[in-house]
């Protein structure tokens, strides 16, 4: 066996390839799990005790010699000049590589999440695929309420309730059970509800949403928050109106309208001749929700409020058919190189 190993190590050293491909084919026959080196391991188990101490520190240096033959033969030919012939005829005109461009929708979510990381918010992240109790349950939705249908939610199992969130608020959910007040997170991310797919819906979607807790939070703030970010997105000359609403998760509970921005507010087909587009939902953390994550209602107070960044591009840049954001036509990509 000992003339064996040295027979292998001679071979290693003297191994010297003319192209590339060689270096791997050499690896694999020495080192490979059916190699040479592999052949004497097994054989190594039969040898007697008094010999595999001597026979043992042998074939760990030739494994150790072959692996570092094989990288300096690779690190050889890399620093190898490639010749003319390889790198082809010089002369010929170069191709126009088509570049890509960042999609819209990342565009908007980082333009979002940037406003709100000026006003004292932290980015939080969740997974997409989640239970009854972080979708529905912990949020106050009763059995009984339609979201909890199967022509919104699409149930990946049903026994225990295993499904994609139809909202990032699963996100905040996560945070409370997590996390001690005072909180202030907002949460992006890619939800799922099952619809049906046309110019203004689609079973996939983007959301942003927001949560704020701390002693003493009103409905004050949540509306100089959401009007802080509208100017801030949409411009100075934004304006906003609250119409009361219902959520299961808040209370009170409001629908957030905003100027239109493609008429300011005169009138026009997109927003149906009224000056105004809705872009959000909102409310007061219902103290029910605050209970079911651990955290005091009597001590605290929040809000929270949630958009969809789809609809925030289609009003910024004019877009009326939502499905284009998923089409990946590069034809309208690239038009959104000037919003980077």
């Amino acid at each position: 066996m000992t003339e064996k190993i040295n027979d292998l190590l001679r071979r290693v050293e003297e191994f010297k390839p003319k192209a590339e491909a060689e270096i791997e084919e050499f690896r694999i026959r020495i080192l490979g799990k059916k190699g040479e080196l592999t052949a004497l391991m097994e054989e190594f188990k039969t040898v007697s005790p008094e010999l595999k101490r001597e026979l043992g520190q042998k074939i760990n240096k030739l494994k150790s010699r072959a692996m570092e033959r094989v990288n300096e033969l690779k690190a050889s030919f890399k620093n190898t000049p490639a010749s003319s012939s390889s790198i082809g005829d010089m002369t010929r005109p170069g191709t126009n590589d088509t570049i890509g461009s960042r999609h819209p929708i990342a565009v908007v979510k980082n333009e979002m999440l940037a406003i709100f990381e000026r006003m004292g918010y932290t980015v939080a992240d969740g997974p997409e695929v989640e239970d009854d109790w972080h979708v529905f349950s912990a949020l106050n939705f009763p059995p009984e309420h339609p979201a909890r249908d199967m022509q919104d939610t699409f149930f990946i199992q049903r026994s225990p309730d295993i499904l994609l969130r139809t909202h990032t608020s699963s996100i905040q959910v996560r945070t409370m059970e997590t996390h001690k007040p005072p909180i202030r997170v907002v949460c992006p991310g890619r939800v799922y509800r099952n619809e049906s797919i046309s110019y203004r819906s689609h079973c996939m979607f983007h959301q942003v949403e927001g949560l704020y807790i701390d002693e003493n939070v009103s409905f004050a703030d949540l509306k100089q928050s959401i009007e802080y970010f509208v100017k801030e997105f949409f411009g100075e000359d934004a304006v906003i109106r609250l119409r009361p609403s219902y959520f299961p998760f808040t209370e009170p509970s409001a629908e957030v309208d905003v100027s239109c921005v493609l008429c300011g507010g005169k009138g026009c087909q997109v927003c149906k001749h009224t000056g105004w587009l809705e872009i959000m939902g909102c409310g007061m953390v219902d103290p029910n929700v605050l209970e079911s994550c651990g955290i005091d209602p009597k001590k605290y107070t929040g809000f929270a409020f949630g958009m969809g960044i789809e609809r925030s591009a289609m009003l910024k840049y004019g877009v009326k058919d939502l499905r284009l954001f998923f089409e990946n036509d590069v034809r309208f990509l690239n038009q959104f190189d000037s919003a980077l």
